[in-house]
């Protein structure tokens, strides 16, 4: 049985191809939806960078709800099941303020790697030294 797309393609979000130029990807990539980056510290940068700066700071979503609600809209996802599902597992509310990410950062960290468990299935593989090489390299 093959790893899940997100795990093989580094990408534990499974962050869609977009215009933007996250560091670390793939000089070639085969993926014609989903970006694939070199490490998968790269690829927890991208969305701990997506979750802390642009979902946080930018869209001022503060809560799992309103994260996942825009992460994974009802046209593509059962989204009340993907809200439940990740607040089951990190044991936060959805309607619970996050709170911001520098003062609360294991909140966030367990947010990420909830979502990369409902994105890849419960019994992916997830390197917990990328998660948090990921997380450092989000400042960069």
């Amino acid at each position: 049985m093959s790893l899940p797309r997100g795990i093989r393609n580094n990408n534990p979000l499974n962050i869609r191809r977009s215009k933007d130029k996250w560091q670390g990807l793939r000089a070639q990539q085969t993926d014609a939806a989903f970006c694939q980056f070199e490490t998968m510290a790269y690829g927890w940068r991208a969305a701990f960078v997506l979750l802390t700066r642009t979902y946080y700071h930018t869209y001022r979503l503060f809560t799992i709800r309103n994260i996942i609600r825009r992460w994974a809209p009802p046209g593509e996802n059962n989204t009340e099941a993907y809200i439940r599902n990740v607040s089951r597992l990190t044991g936060i509310d959805p309607n619970e303020p996050l709170g911001i990410p520098s003062d609360k950062p294991g909140r966030w960290i367990a947010l990420g790697l909830a979502m990369a468990m409902q994105e890849n299935g419960a019994d992916a593989t997830l390197d917990t030294f990328a998660v948090l090489r990921g997380w450092e390299m989000r400042m960069e």
